[in-house]
């Protein structure tokens, strides 16, 4: 989640500061775009090029002796790119983001071709033929994204989170029965597959939710062949998708939703006086800066 949080806002600083973004050849973007999106196609890499520079309106970059070329360079690290804040309106950042979201998805891999490494890419719909098969055009699911995020460091986040959106500070992490059911059952989707995907640093989430009556006999696991771009694009098509906001991964799979026209996201909840779940954001908090900083 992080790398493509830091392309996103590389694009973004471009875009603000009436520059061209560079990217050099065989870098750290292309490798991450091509595994997932915009395959080279037939081994034409003048082809793939030329179509990598139009979509993101963007420089490749041969080699560190054509920066000489350039009457100026402003070099940025990933921290300082991933730190990066857009200080317009929030609306004008959630159209820039989201429309480059859409380029990525436009263009993702089918298995067919190669990244920039040369090496053979997966289907993105790899993990959604997997578990559903001739089903999957039809079929109704939710999915769980639970991220434990090392423990304290994950929950102290959470928290930051919270004192500025208004969640809770721990229901996310924690993906109580209770909580996920407050969200699933005025939906009508306890009936339907809920689909658990985890960091597994604390099986005491699932055990839980294996326990309970109700979601118990609906939970259903990713294939061991499962990766992560089968897996974004497995909650990204979701008819409900539960995450925390706390992941960089649950975030860009919140932001791809917003961008693809899904609703259903359910990020920031909290109880209300008469103790039932409640959003307190909408669909965009996952883009604002004040809300969630650095990972917007």
């Amino acid at each position: 989640g992080n790398n493509l949080i830091e392309f996103l806002h590389a694009l973004q600083y471009g875009h603000d500061n009436g520059v061209v973004v560079g990217v050099m050849r065989g870098s750290w973007p292309m490798h991450l775009i091509t595994s997932m999106w915009m395959a080279v196609q037939n081994d034409n890499m003048h082809a793939w090029s030329t179509f990598f520079q139009d979509e993101f309106c963007v420089r490749i970059i041969e080699d560190y002796d054509e920066l000489e070329s350039y009457r100026e360079v402003i070099a940025m690290d990933t921290r300082q790119i991933f730190q990066y804040k857009h200080f317009g309106g929030i609306e004008r950042y959630v159209e820039f983001q989201t429309h480059y979201i859409r380029v990525l998805f436009r263009s993702y891999n089918r298995g067919i071709g190669k990244n920039i490494r040369h090496g053979p890419v997966k289907d993105m719909c790899s993990v959604l033929h997997t578990m559903f098969g001739d089903m999957k055009s039809d079929v109704k699911y939710s999915v769980i994204h639970s991220r434990s995020l090392e423990g304290d460091p994950g929950r102290r986040l959470l928290a930051r989170i919270a004192e500025d959106s208004g969640c809770d500070p721990t229901a996310a992490i924690d993906m109580t029965p209770e909580y996920v059911k407050g969200i699933l059952e005025p939906l009508g989707m306890l009936d339907h597959p809920i689909v658990f995907i985890s960091d597994h640093q604390d099986p005491t989430i699932l055990d839980r939710l294996k326990n309970d009556a109700t979601i118990g006999t609906k939970l259903v696991y990713v294939p061991d062949e499962s990766w992560v771009g089968g897996d974004m694009t497995l909650a990204i098509m979701a008819n409900v998708f539960i995450g925390n906001p706390a992941s960089t991964f649950s975030g860009f799979i919140a932001k791809s939703r917003l961008a693809l026209g899904w609703n259903n996201s359910f990020m920031f909840r909290r109880k209300n006086e008469d103790g039932r779940w409640e959003d307190v954001c909408d669909d965009n908090c996952i883009f604002n800066k004040k809300v969630m900083h650095a990972m917007a």
